[in-house]
């Protein structure tokens, strides 16, 4: 499905959408991009019985030392069994200070850029499974990865996460959703 714009007013039909592929396709992990936890929260209303990984941003994103998601927000979220992790960004990290300090083009930044052509939830999606495949979180079977652009998703795919170390591996297997234009 394509939505007309990215947004994330395509959240809920992004989830449910991404919630009947899952299920038709006997998956049951759900790796999903939530900075404030508010779309981890309705992942969690839909995909029941799915082992939910919700993916933030790691501390000092905006403010050093500071994380961005709430830890009231955090604690409901491993309370209905979430996991939450907050990481590094796995295809930036450390390349983008260099990048901003020094200049120059760096691997994993042109990575983040090629997946982009596809639209910024692609390249999120793609990020937040190998960000969760790095805390341990995934058993390494298929899933179903849901990022967006900005606030909320927009795009859910099938894909075989793999570890950062082994990225190469990692394979989209199907786009459930995204937008036609961004």
């Amino acid at each position: 499905m394509y939505f007309e714009e990215s947004g994330k007013t395509h959240t809920e039909e992004t989830l449910k959408r991404a919630f009947e592929r899952a299920v038709a396709l006997g998956l049951n992990e759900v790796v999903v991009a939530s900075t404030t936890g508010d779309t981890a929260l309705k992942a969690a209303e839909i995909f029941e019985k799915f082992t939910i990984t919700a993916v933030s941003y790691h501390c000092g994103f905006r403010k050093p030392f500071e994380s961005v998601m709430d830890p009231g927000v955090r604690n409901d979220l491993l309370a209905k069994g979430i996991h939450v992790i907050s990481a590094t960004h796995a295809l930036s990290g450390v390349e983008r200070a260099v990048a901003k300090k020094h200049g120059g083009v760096y691997p994993a930044l042109l990575i983040a850029d090629t997946l982009r052509l596809f639209g910024q939830g692609t390249k999120v999606a793609v990020e937040v499974a190998i960000m969760a495949a790095d805390s341990g979180a995934l058993t390494g079977k298929d899933i179903v990865s849901i990022g967006g652009s900005g606030r909320g998703s927009d795009t859910a795919l099938i894909l075989k996460p793999a570890n950062q170390s082994e990225m190469f591996e990692l394979r989209i297997r199907e786009v459930v959703c995204k937008p036609r234009n961004f």
